[in-house]
């Protein structure tokens, strides 16, 4: 579905990506996972094509992204980004409606109104959808633009591909895993999608492919067994941790801190 090749990125004097290579197939949830600064961030941004260079190393379905129309390729692939405008003086279902531009050119069809009706429902935030996008929490906000991702790949097309940077950010337990699990059941039906996580059991609990990333460069890559082992998570963050099976369903659970069991280090006190 996507490969890239050699993918460097420099912001002056910075190096920021060094060579990297991955590639995706249809049906599977890959999450990019790493230390801050590690350029996950970077990365998810070349491959949804927001930064023009590295045009000619990343390919999606077989085609260099300047080969695509532009409205027709937004019909196949979306991106949630981490960062969103404070001040949007709409209506939280005018935003998801954002989402359909690609379809209309001035009246939305019900088509379109369907597609927003159930992708905010799917998000829980149908019962906002009259609310004033300004007035919503942190985590409501996220959560209506996680439906307008979702609605703009609302079509027929086969193999559509969805990034999300830090998707989960402001949500709550509930609602971290109705996004994993809808973002799974959507790769379930033949699409596929690249998340940016920071937890790394929620990351081994949904993936189907860790991409481990540190200082700009591949760590790590393969299924969450291989990649979520001790020696390997403790050298990529400059951290100890233990990993164990977990004993609800034998995924990766991972578990930080130095084993202060005997000796406490630090003794806090209440007055």
């Amino acid at each position: 579905m996507i490969a890239a090749h050699k993918v460097s990125y420099s912001n002056k004097k910075n190096i920021i990506l060094s060579g990297i290579d991955m590639t995706l197939a249809y049906g599977e949830l890959l999450v990019i996972v790493g230390p801050n600064g590690a350029g996950k961030s970077t990365l998810l941004n070349i491959l949804a094509n927001e930064l023009a260079k590295n045009q000619e190393a990343v390919f999606f379905k077989e085609k260099a992204y300047k080969d695509w129309n532009v409205n027709t390729l937004s019909q196949h692939k979306a991106k949630f980004s981490q960062h969103h405008s404070n001040d949007i003086p709409l209506p939280a279902h005018d935003v998801v409606l954002m989402g359909r531009y690609p379809y209309f050119n001035a009246i939305p069809e019900e088509k379109d109104l369907m597609a927003v009706a159930f992708c905010m429902k799917e998000m829980d935030v149908w019962h906002l959808k009259d609310r004033n996008y300004n007035t919503l929490s942190g985590g409501e906000r996220q959560r209506v633009h996680l439906a307008r991702v979702m609605a703009q790949l609302q079509n027929q097309n086969n193999h559509r591909l969805m990034f999300l940077d830090e998707p989960l950010n402001n949500l709550d337990v509930k609602h971290q895993h109705n996004v994993l699990e809808t973002i799974k059941s959507f790769t379930k039906s033949g699409n596929a999608a690249i998340v940016v996580l920071h937890d790394l059991n929620l990351a081994a609990q949904f993936s189907d492919q860790v991409l481990l990333m540190k200082n700009g460069s591949v760590f790590a890559k393969g299924l969450p067994s291989e990649v979520f082992k001790r020696e390997i998570i403790s050298k990529a963050y400059n951290f100890p941790c233990f990993v164990c099976p977990n004993p609800l369903n034998n995924f990766p659970l991972i578990v930080f801190g130095k084993d202060n069991t005997t000796t406490p280090t630090k003794v806090f006190t209440t007055t």
